[in-house]
Formats: C-alpha cells, structure tokens, sequence
C-alpha cells in the first residue's frame, strides 16, 4: 500500500483524522499518522448530558472522491463537536473487487486496527456510508466485527449507520457511469475504455455466475441483507439518482426492517447521486444529526454514560 497519499487525487489508502489528539504517534497497519491535527473538540451539545467519550462519526467515501469534498461533510457534526474520521478506498479495490476482493478485507482490517490504536473503541460510533464503495468497504468492517475469530473488534462500541445512495446491485449502467466519472478527463482515452471494458466484461460474468458464487462469495449487496448489525440504519438517497436505482435501497430497506432492525428513510427526490447534501443542506444535516441523537440515546446507557452522572 502506498504510504501517504493525502494530496493525491484518488486519495486512496488515506485515513484522515479530525477533532481529537491520538493517543500514541505509533503508525498502525500500515496506515500513516495523519497530516491533519487532531484536537480536542471545545463545544460539545450532547456532552452537559454526561457522555464519557465524544461521538466519532467515520465517513467511508464514495469511489474516486477527493478528500475535500469528503472533508466538506464534517462541517454537519463538528458543529456538534464530534470527532470526524474520515477514509476513502482506493478505485480500483472498488470496480475489480473480484481481483482485489483480499485487499479491501485487508484494508478494512487495518482501518479497524487504527481505530483502536488512536483510543476511540470506547466512543460511541456511527458510520456515515457513502455509494457502494463505502459499502464495500463497510461490509468487510461489519464482518470483522462479528467474526468469532476476531473477537477483539467487537469492542466496538457502534450504535448506528448512514447510507448516502447506497446500497446498489449489479447496475452495470449506473456503475460504467460511475468509472467513468472516476477515472476523469486526464486519464488517457484509450486505458479509460479498456478499464470501463474490463469492468462491464467482470459485472456480466458476475451476473451469468450468480447462481454459483452466491454460494462461494456473497455480493457486497446480498452481504449487507444478511448484515448480523442490528444497530439502528438511515438511507439517504433520491429517486433522480442515475448511478444506484432507488428500487435496489428501498428493496434493503423493506429487507432489514423485516430483521426487526430501526431503519429510516429519507427520499430527496431531486438531487442525483451523493449529491444529497450540496442541494439540500439544512434538510441532510438536520436529519442526520437527529439520527446520531436517536442512535446515542438507544445505545445501552451503562455502555455511554459516566455513571456518577446519571
């Protein structure tokens, strides 16, 4: 993996830190101490309420997306002076998951290494998902947690998730789009075909094959029905959206409520893919800070809460 890369353009393999000093400069799984300063926040709405630890909130980015469009969703919770974590996969693990299927597993491994490491696994914990590359991603880290294997990882302390225009299935329009859009004007012509190629040549076979490797390896999209989470769920997404069909997120959200697991909702309507809170921002920000409240409030209170405070 590439050491540090928080400048580049894909910013892959970058996890970026905000709002608290780490406990330790050692370097954990290969990830490199962030350039940003991590502090300790100064106003804080839910701590009078007496929290022992800050809400960290993990936002896990959308494929190909830049760091400072990532950086532009913590405005929505550090006015609320939670610790803001944010990482974004690189591309390629996310369109050729079949040749780099070990590498995102790896890499979702050691993003959960570096959470320990950095002393936030006491800390209540919300993941904000964006598109099926935050997914991917998302789904591995899920895994780990309830692997019996990897007991470590279910100290954890998660209490809820946000999907932005995800989950989606075996949409080879919506993702050809998305590629497309990833690999951007300065990528020379000719690779850019081959690679979207490649990628419709991979999403075909997939979908041929689906009635043998289901049984071998679930999809991210089947992975996530099963999700054994059963923390509270919110999807934002818009029915204007042309990269993930609305259908596929209401058909998750029908699929998890059915588990008997606390999911919302939210339909934008007009706003196209994770493009929710530039053309709605009061709306998007005040949804989800609602939500992490409801997720804190519901969490086991001897897990959040001083208890000389109570």
């Amino acid at each position: 993996m590439p050491r540090s890369i928080v400048h580049r353009r894909d910013h892959a393999d970058t996890a970026t830190t905000d709002e608290r000093t780490p406990r330790n400069n050692r370097q954990t799984g290969g990830f490199p101490p962030s350039q940003g300063t991590l502090q300790q926040s100064r106003t804080f709405s839910l701590r009078s309420s007496g929290f022992k630890e800050e809400p960290v909130i993990i936002l896990l980015g959308w494929g190909g997306c830049q760091d400072k469009h990532l950086a532009k969703y913590n405005s929505i919770y550090k006015k609320q002076g939670c610790i803001v974590l944010r990482y974004t996969a690189p591309w390629r693990l996310i369109f050729f998951p079949g040749i780099f299927s070990k590498n995102l597993r790896c890499t979702a491994r050691k993003f959960l290494d570096m959470l320990f490491d950095i002393g936030i696994e006491e800390h209540p914990i919300l993941f904000h998902v964006f598109s099926n590359a935050g997914c991917m991603l998302y789904r591995h880290i899920v895994e780990l947690q309830f692997n019996k294997s990897a007991t470590y990882f279910t100290k954890l302390n998660v209490v809820g998730t946000i999907f932005d225009s995800a989950p989606g299935n075996k949409n080879l329009q919506g993702g050809i789009r998305a590629l497309y859009i990833v690999l951007g004007s300065s990528t020379n012509l000719f690779m850019k075909y081959i690679a979207i190629a490649a990628f419709g040549l991979i999403v075909l076979l997939r979908v041929v094959l689906y009635p043998v490797t289901q049984f071998v390896s679930l999809s991210s999209y089947d992975a996530l029905k099963v999700d054994p989470s059963r923390w509270p769920q919110l999807y934002l997404y818009s029915k204007a959206d042309k990269i993930i069909s609305y259908k596929e997120i209401e058909a998750m959200i029908k699929i998890r409520k059915l588990l008997g697991i606390q999911v919302q909702s939210m339909d934008f309507n007009t706003s196209q893919h994770v493009n929710h809170f530039r053309e709605f921002p009061e709306t998007y920000s005040t949804k989800c800070i609602s939500f992490l409240k409801e997720c804190i409030w519901q969490a086991p209170l001897t897990r959040f809460f001083d208890n000389k405070k109570i």
